[in-house]
């Protein structure tokens, strides 16, 4: 049974720092392309970030783009976004999802719906003084 599971949320002032991980299960995570989306309060969910699964290749959207960084640990099954210099407009819940490539993660970073992802259920991020 595929399973992802984010943790690593929670409440932090402007320009503090967070690190979230995605555990993975039931697959084998190097034959996986993996992103973080987020969905604000009242808003439609958005692309964060994509990182494909052999070259570890990167793809981050402009608005996080020189303060998130996305990485993933194959061995361990686990996905991470560490997220600097936060902003109130970060302030979403978090969810991690495959992708069968790193062309398909990025075209539901923009939006397109992929009926094959596998995704977690999400974690809050709050950033507030």
């Amino acid at each position: 049974q595929v399973q992802l599971v984010e943790s690593g949320g929670g409440l932090v002032q402007p320009g503090g720092s967070l690190r979230l991980s995605c555990a993975a299960s039931g697959f084998t995570l190097d034959d996986y392309t993996l992103g973080w989306f987020r969905q604000a309060p009242g808003k439609e969910r958005e692309g964060v970030s994509c990182i494909s699964g052999g070259h570890a290749n990167t793809y981050y959207k402009d608005s996080v783009k020189g303060r998130f960084t996305i990485s993933r640990d194959n061995a361990k099954n686990m996905m991470y976004l560490q997220m600097n210099s936060l902003k109130p407009d970060d302030t979403a819940v978090y969810y991690c999802a495959t992708a069968e490539s790193i062309a398909a993660c990025i075209a539901m970073i923009y939006g397109a719906t992929n009926k094959r992802s596998n995704w977690g259920q999400g974690t809050q991020v709050t950033v507030s003084s």
